[in-house]
């Protein structure tokens, strides 16, 4: 019999589902990856554990996958097709499998020059919905992608992104069809600010049957002041962050703004608990982990479900 993962349970049962993310550290520091997943042990169903993010060198996700389950956390093993081939990515895929892994996050990946490492090759041989479909492929039909049999398929929920406000905006929706068609068991999407376009992506999953066919966790980032709303507003492609949001932060003193940001992604998780189509919400408290109870305990998602 398959093992499910917690995240796979809650969501099967019907429950209210809560992520969290955790960044790996640009080092061997192990202490770090501890540290960051005793803040998030009994809050969040699973934690997402990134791989090289911004294109920036860090301790690989399936190692601190590793870590975060021998502290008591179920990792999302995040797994981006900017550094590797079909070949590496299977590989991978048997192997935290092996080692007790059982959800991933298949993601294109953060183009190399933003980070550390601008001249580096970037792989891309499949896309995000091709390593999806691969991913199915193996756990389903028991096939690798060149058609042989694996001796032991792996066991995954698997999981894509997401983003509701990246241009054209006409085509977000059926974007995420074809990533539901591919095989994505669950949706992570972006982090969320205007909720307007939020409700109107929504709708249109919902009417379209695509909210029935995979659960949609939508994205937060609390902000934490007005300089973070403003860049990411001006620089963050794909990010959309409505006028309002800085206003409501440059309306508190500069020592409230981190307050009025965890208090804005509060409202914001309370009213995803209501809206039809959304199965949970990510938070992605980026080093943040510590306040993630905090804001858990406020947004009423505590006690976390027996499954």
């Amino acid at each position: 019999m398959k093992t499910q993962s917690r995240l796979e349970k809650v969501l099967r049962a019907g429950h209210f589902a809560f992520t969290g993310e955790l960044g790996p550290p640009r080092g061997t520091n192990v202490q770090a990856v501890k540290d960051k997943a005793s803040h998030l042990k009994g809050m969040v169903d699973g934690v997402n554990i990134t791989d090289n993010q911004t294109g920036m060198v860090r301790m690989s996700s399936w190692a601190t996958s590793l870590i975060v389950k021998d502290e008591g956390l179920e990792p999302i093993y995040q797994m981006v097709c900017r550094d590797r081939n079909r070949l590496a990515m299977q590989a991978d895929v048997l192997g935290a499998s092996s080692l007790g892994i059982n959800t991933m996050l298949c993601l294109s990946g953060d183009h190399q020059q933003f980070g550390d490492h601008p001249h580096a090759k970037g792989v891309f041989d499949i896309d995000s919905i091709q390593l999806l479909a691969m991913v199915k492929n193996m756990r389903d039909e028991g096939k690798f992608q060149g058609g042989a049999d694996i001796d032991g398929p792996p066991e995954m929920f698997i999981g894509a992104a997401a983003n509701p406000f990246a241009e054209p905006y006409a085509w977000r929706v059926h974007r995420l069809a074809k990533k539901i068609q591919a095989g994505a068991d669950f949706i992570q999407t972006q982090c969320i600010y205007n909720m307007k376009r939020m409700r109107e992506w929504t709708k249109q999953a919902v009417d379209m049957g695509l909210a029935e066919k995979t659960s949609i966790l939508a994205g937060i980032t609390p902000m934490k002041s007005v300089g973070m709303a403003k860049y990411m507003q001006t620089k963050v492609p794909g990010m959309d962050v409505p006028e309002e949001i800085v206003k409501r932060l440059r309306g508190v003193e500069k020592k409230k703004q981190k307050d009025e940001g965890i208090k804005i992604a509060v409202e914001q998780i309370q009213e995803f608990k209501e809206m039809e189509g959304i199965a949970g919400v990510h938070l992605m408290a980026i080093e943040w982990e510590h306040r993630v109870p905090e804001i858990a305990e406020m947004a009423g998602v505590l006690p976390r479900p027996e499954v």
